[in-house]
């Protein structure tokens, strides 16, 4: 399979499904409400974001695409975590402004070839509830990435049978379906579930493809040089594979077509993300959670929300440089001395905005 041609990031917008695998500062309250088949796990009404907003208690709400912090004394100083973009979760020493030195729960994530850092500190003493929580439901999402993410080559058929995951249902299996990545076509087999369509030659289990419906952008039929092929448009998250198959004969191909169709439009609807959970005691609603602030009786004019802010916001939790190498120095037009040279999009006068 060959990438399609180059699409831009701002694609992404239209792939969807970002709650996993984006991290966002200061986002609009109404991004922050829980999508379709995006399932809250536990929320935690006393935590700090030890890193960004020292002192400043909030809200972490865990959901089984990402970690939800909201400032409760402004909603608007937030942050959305992907479970996608962490790559690692650690507890260690943190000095907190409410707690003092203390174990905090170290969230390392990387996000558009950036590094950022979070540090979060439960303020309820004598509580694990952070640390297990957390740790559980990354696992939980890490271990069912085929339920999310596109594989070639994987171990997922045996003896020619499909392997299921937890969950998945089977609703039909077509013999006689050609992959046509090469000019001569492979001769193999569709089996289409609820959570995803699979294809493997028949002739070697291990040349297969894994197409979960998350990752559909469309699926059509178009004319190829073998005929009529079921084509499938895969997001950019994925790499923007497009995706064809011939199925004989066009009777077959018209009903494989529809069943895909409305399990990929089945799935829009009411998604399986594929982590699965059981909680002892279930998280109480966020409106439980949620105080509602009186409103005075004069109007307020909201400052627009610039690239500056972003900027410093986002330099507050960038993580240091983990081989150790400097970075180039570069002169500094601000303060006209030499300093190591910053991110993208990082000026000197947003870091000190920070301070």
């Amino acid at each position: 399979w060959v990438p399609a041609r180059a699409r831009m990031p701002a694609e992404k917008a239209s792939d969807g499904i970002w709650q996993d695998a984006e991290v966002r500062f200061d986002s609009a309250i109404a991004s922050l409400d829980l999508r379709a088949g995006e399932m809250l796990i536990d929320a935690m009404s006393s935590v700090e974001d030890t890193k960004g907003n020292n002192g400043e208690k909030g809200t972490l709400s865990i959901t089984n695409l990402r970690l939800i912090w909201r400032c409760q004394r402004n909603s608007k100083t937030n942050l959305s975590i992907g479970y996608g973009a962490m790559i690692s979760l650690n507890i260690r020493s943190a000095n907190s402004r409410l707690r003092g030195n203390t174990q905090a729960l170290f969230v390392m994530t990387k996000f558009h070839a950036a590094r950022f850092e979070f540090v979060f500190t439960n303020l309820v003493r004598e509580s694990p509830r952070l640390f297990t929580t957390v740790q559980a439901v990354y696992r939980a999402y890490d271990t069912s990435r085929l339920y999310r993410d596109l594989k070639l080559r994987a171990a997922i058929v045996k003896n020619k049978e499909l392997i299921h995951l937890p969950g998945e249902e089977m609703y039909n299996r077509v013999q006689g379906v050609w992959n046509l990545s090469s000019d001569q076509g492979n001769l193999g087999t569709f089996f289409i579930t609820n959570v995803r369509l699979v294809w493997h030659a028949n002739q070697a289990e291990n040349f297969n493809v894994s197409i979960p419906y998350m990752q559909m952008r469309s699926v059509r039929i178009r004319d190829s040089k073998f005929g009529p092929a079921l084509v499938l448009d895969t997001t950019a998250r994925c790499g923007g594979y497009v995706l064809g198959f011939r199925v004989d004969p066009k009777e077959v191909l018209q009903t494989v077509f529809k069943e895909v169709t409305s399990l990929f439009d089945i799935f829009g609807k009411k998604p399986n993300f594929g982590v699965h959970f059981s909680a002892e005691d279930k998280a109480a609603p966020l409106q439980s959670l949620t105080v509602m602030q009186e409103s005075d009786d004069v109007e307020i004019v909201e400052a627009a929300h610039t690239d500056a802010d972003t900027a410093a916001t986002m330099s507050a939790y960038y993580a240091d440089d983990a081989t150790g190498d400097d970075r180039e120095l570069t002169i500094s037009d601000e303060l006209g001395v030499a300093i190591e040279a910053l991110p993208d999009g990082i000026t000197a006068k947003s870091l000190w905005a920070v301070i």
